[in-house]
């Protein structure tokens, strides 16, 4: 089974989503599990995981509710105050949601460097553990030191790097992402979402082999067991259409066999999110 890792849905609101800007108006609309079937089934995905846009706890449900009613979405990354008081009593209840298999925090919008570091985000951290829960790490190239230090942390805890952790492709600078990256070598509780590489592209020149040194990079470093294929649909139209972003891994990974492109393309996701 083909599983996209990464993709969101959303009705549009200027206020709840003001991190849409002008330049990324093509997605200023409502995006819903009615406009993603057809494209995955163009492109033969079978499923999808839906996660986190906004961070409440009505949007957990808003996405726990679109997957009770389309067989397509087979698990959702939603959102807690990982740094509530009652997080105990959040995590009971939320429990009872078998397909809720983690949370997200959009760390990248936080003003500290060092917000995964930080002592009650950590400590809420912890808790995810005992549930059964993973974490998704949202992050810039500048985030990535700190995230490797706080990975190594919770050696017990599963978590998954979005997007590459969101390396300059535009300006084809690679480097010092590529240096700090090589922490989470040999990191076996860390996967990697090869994820949304097109928003950090140029969006109107982009060219397909733009990415091929990025995606080898993340290779080399997560090996073909911990990675994952995802389209950060709706967000990745600001610069290709579903059927593109899902080319351009495959172009990028033509020397895989069949086995690790089985593994790149849907079982690393449903071994990691138990689905």
């Amino acid at each position: 089974m083909k599983v996209d890792s990464h993709q969101h849905f959303w009705k549009y609101h200027p206020v709840k989503d003001a991190w849409i800007n002008d330049e990324m108006a093509v997605i200023k609309n409502d995006f819903m599990p009615e406009d993603l079937e057809p494209l995955l089934e163009q492109s033969g995905i079978d499923g999808c995981v839906a996660v986190q846009a906004d961070q409440s706890e009505a949007e957990t449900h808003f996405l726990l509710d679109l997957l009770e009613k389309h067989d397509f979405i087979k698990a959702v990354v939603g959102w807690i105050d990982l740094r509530a008081k009652n997080l105990d009593e959040r995590l009971e209840y939320f429990s009872q949601f078998k397909a809720l298999k983690g949370f997200r925090h959009i760390v990248q919008a936080e003003p500290e460097v060092d917000f995964l570091l930080r002592d009650d985000f950590c400590s809420g951290i912890a808790k995810l553990a005992d549930y059964g829960y993973t974490y998704d790490v949202l992050i810039y190239p500048k985030h990535i030191r700190n995230a490797v230090s706080f990975v190594k942390r919770f050696p017990d805890q599963p978590f998954v790097v979005d997007h590459i952790a969101k390396p300059f492709i535009k300006a084809q600078v690679i480097d010092e992402w590529a240096k700090d990256m090589q922490g989470f070598k040999g990191l076996d509780h860390v996967t990697c979402k090869i994820s949304g590489l097109i928003t950090e592209a140029d969006w109107v020149n982009w060219k397909y082999d733009d990415f091929k040194k990025y995606i080898d990079v993340t290779l080399d470093i997560f090996g073909t067991d911990r990675v994952m294929f995802g389209t950060d649909w709706p967000v990745c139209l600001v610069g290709a259409s579903y059927a593109e972003v899902c080319e351009i891994l495959r172009r990028n990974t033509l020397q895989l066999s069949a086995e690790e492109n089985k593994k790149l393309w849907g079982q690393n996701c449903i071994d990691f999110y138990k689905i």
